[in-house]
């Protein structure tokens, strides 16, 4: 009988057009080579793709992120799963640095569609085997799929930011809102640090009020904790709202830099010493400014493909 190893089906890894240079980076900590596929965008829109090279009996992990432009990478990946499941791939495992769309994700206001649930639909009615994301907006949108996902945390590694630079000392971790409480929580144990919240109820009203301060930061530290920066609003805001409240220095801290609108300027213009995000979404250089920091998340992605690859734990990587 044949032993496990040599029954064990291919691995190979494919990477669209939303972030290649973190595609690379996850193929190499995985061990393996990004696979050949050709993406062609017609004139009218339409996407076209070619895989070049024979993936029968493989197991396949596409790496794409759901960001800007995000309908044209939403349907990359969606086109790319129907072109390896019609080449007899084994399996199929979508690797979704940042799942775009993941603010949909419930019914805020009547008539209102929940489209965090329509993606995970799609990529189920699609084929997908697996997915594999990170940090999404609410942890409760992994019951949107009824197949398995591994919902990775980047908190650990931009904690590190801080550990590996000495810069643990007089420090207070602060939430932006109330709803981000949860992850602010978890930079805060990881830091040893304690915890405030802007008492920001309104989403539409922010303030600089030094009374919005719920919990101590008056000479210490600060670090501003979020998923997602967008148009970085919220977060300079808060940063003020701090620095009001008579905070040191000011630090800004999210996995996912989407930077729509001015948001580049918001921060240049705000108390923030430094922004520290993760390549979840690649970055151009019009986007870049001297207080941006960017973390790779590509060792923890391909660890993790490895280890799911291997039939290991992923729970391993969580461990601090």
């Amino acid at each position: 009988m044949p032993n496990q190893s040599e029954t064990k089906h291919p691995l190979k890894m494919f990477a669209l057009n939303s972030n290649q240079p973190l595609a690379e980076k996850i193929a190499s900590a995985a061990g393996v080579e990004l696979g050949k596929a050709t993406v062609k965008h017609f004139s009218d829109g339409e996407i076209s793709i070619t895989v070049d090279e024979s993936i029968r009996g493989d197991d396949i992990f596409l790496i794409q992120s759901v960001s800007d432009p995000v309908n044209t990478n939403l349907m990359e990946l969606l086109i790319m799963v129907d072109a390896v499941r019609r080449a007899s791939a084994h399996s199929i495992t979508v690797v979704i640095p940042y799942y775009g769309y993941s603010r949909a994700d419930r019914k805020a206001r009547s008539r209102e569609p929940i489209t965090a649930k329509l993606i995970a639909s799609l990529l189920e009615d699609d084929g997908v085997n697996r997915v594999v994301t990170l940090d999404l907006h609410a942890a409760q949108l992994q019951g949107f799929f009824d197949i398995p996902m591994d919902h990775l945390e980047a908190t650990p590694l931009l904690a590190g930011y801080f550990i590996d630079r000495g810069l643990t000392d007089n420090l207070v971790v602060v939430s932006p809102d109330h709803a981000g409480v949860s992850k602010a929580r978890r930079m805060a144990d990881l830091l040893h640090a304690p915890l405030a919240i802007i008492d920001n109820r309104d989403p539409d009203k922010s303030t600089t009020s030094a009374e919005a301060v719920i919990g101590s930061v008056k000479g210490k530290n600060a670090i501003l904790v979020d998923d997602i920066i967008d148009t970085a609003v919220r977060i300079s805001i808060s940063a003020q709202t701090l620095k009001n409240a008579g905070a040191n220095d000011i630090y800004a801290v999210a996995t996912h830099p989407v930077f729509s609108k001015n948001a580049v300027t918001q921060m240049k213009d705000s108390p923030l010493k430094k922004v520290i995000v993760t390549d979840s979404i690649q970055m151009p250089e019009s986007k870049q400014f001297d207080k941006l920091e960017i973390i790779s998340v590509g060792n923890l992605m391909g660890q993790a493909i490895r280890r799911i690859y291997s039939e290991q734990s992923v729970g391993k990587l969580f461990i601090q």
